[in-house]
């Protein structure tokens, strides 16, 4: 096997210079990763038997996609197990390893009362804090140690505090020219689809930086680059539509978004919005009518995803197209991270793979305007009135179900 030289770099210092904290940090596909496929298997066979060994992530999905399948690639099945269902573990190279998902605050109880001999961290940045405070009373084995990967944040998130402190720690930045085993163009590309947002220093470059400013800068600077007269009939598989409903000061969104066969592209169809006052029928009634005109236009609605905090109004839309004879279920919004919807939407307007009709104006007011909160500590989209957010979590929500194959295909070159 052969690694590039950072990455044996970070054997000699992390395996071969015991520390207590190793945290590889910096840019996406630049290779931080993919050591600990080889420092896993050392780390579990050498871990203190009276401790446990834990796997954390920002959710046991994410941990099973990121770690635990290459690990299998690598190694096969009887070395790397399957986790077992409500006991959260697996076994691997010997050893049974637990296998935890730490966004929540609500993670801490399940790594209370443990010592650990062994940890193992994914995607640090986006765990819930108390759930790293908690881990570092657990490491309390002789030689036990925590390997760790992450991208940057914000720089007053409250790991890079932990990561300028004075703990024995082992830090490591890897950046995406980095990596010699991904191809020039992947490299170019990316840096094109990132350019000119927060994303590029922390994603190319590995560093921390804080989020400020027009977030979606490549549409804001040149808007006309993704408006189009007319959708591509012919070219557009399916659709779907997104609903946020509005409270006090915010206001009512639709959106109908197309999706081509290749699924590489996002297309905003259509939009409702409206901030006049307007009653659940009221709401239910412009909703049918909404839904009938892309019906009528003879586009292929698929799905139909809304806010799920407002249950009332969901099952109110779902008698209403009952009534009229439209066979539709209104699915609750899946609601990830607002960061990583908008991650998505950066890398397909970077990318050219987003456009919206002319006739969608709030939507591209929407995507021309919105900023980044002024001195947050962590990044928060400015949602106090002044910006359109609804029309932009109606957007979300439309293609979130969707959100990691498109990613996925545009990554690869599709």
């Amino acid at each position: 096997m052969i690694f590039a030289p950072h990455q044996i770099r970070n054997w000699k210092h992390t395996v071969g210079q015991r520390h207590r904290w190793n945290v590889s940090e910096g840019a996406t596909r630049s290779g931080k990763t993919y050591m600990d496929y080889y420092k896993l298997p050392y780390r579990i066979r050498h871990a203190d038997p009276h401790g446990l060994i834990v796997l954390l992530g920002n959710t046991q999905g994410t941990l099973e996609r990121n770690i635990l399948e290459p690990l299998r690639a690598i190694w096969g099945g009887a070395l790397v197990g399957t986790v077992g269902g409500a006991s959260n573990r697996v076994h691997m190279f010997g050893r049974d390893v637990y296998v935890l998902g730490a966004d929540k605050q609500s993670a801490v109880t399940k790594i209370q009362g443990g010592g650990f001999s062994y940890c193992y961290g994914d995607e640090i940045a986006t765990w819930a804090e108390p759930v790293f405070q908690m881990l570092k009373s657990r490491l309390d084995k002789p030689g036990s140690c925590f390997d760790g990967t992450t991208n940057p944040d914000n720089p007053k998130h409250w790991l890079h505090d932990f990561l300028q402190s004075d703990v024995d720690l082992y830090r490591q930045r890897f950046t995406l020219d980095e990596n010699p085993f991904v191809s020039e163009d992947f490299k170019r590309n990316l840096k094109k689809e990132y350019r000119g947002t927060v994303y590029y220093d922390r994603y190319i470059r590995g560093l921390w930086v804080a989020a400020e400013g027009i977030i979606y800068r490549t549409f804001a600077d040149n808007p006309e680059a993704f408006i189009i007269d007319e959708p591509p009939k012919d070219d557009i598989a399916f659709c779907t539509i997104g609903v946020d409903f509005g409270g006090t000061g915010s206001a009512q969104a639709f959106q109908c978004t197309g999706f081509p066969r290749s699924m590489n592209r996002v297309i905003t169809l259509d939009e409702y919005y409206t901030k006049d006052p307007v009653d659940p029928k009221g709401l239910a009634d412009a909703f049918v009518e909404f839904v009938k005109r892309q019906l009528m236009k003879g586009r292929r609605v698929v799905e139909i995803r809304a806010d799920s905090a407002e249950q009332v109004l969901i099952r109110g839309l779902q008698t209403a197209l009952a009534k009229a004879g439209l066979p539709y279920q209104v699915k609750n919004a899946m609601k990830g991270s607002i960061n990583e919807r908008i991650r998505f939407y950066t890398l397909l307007q970077g990318a050219g793979r987003y456009q919206v009709v002319k006739t969608c104006e709030h939507t591209i007011d929407a995507f021309s305007t919105v900023t980044w909160k002024p001195g947050a500590l962590r990044d928060e989209r400015l949602d106090n009135g002044t910006y359109n957010i609804d029309t932009l979590d109606a957007q979300e929500y439309s293609t979130e179900p969707f959100q990691e194959q498109i990613l996925n295909i545009i990554l690869a070159g599709g």
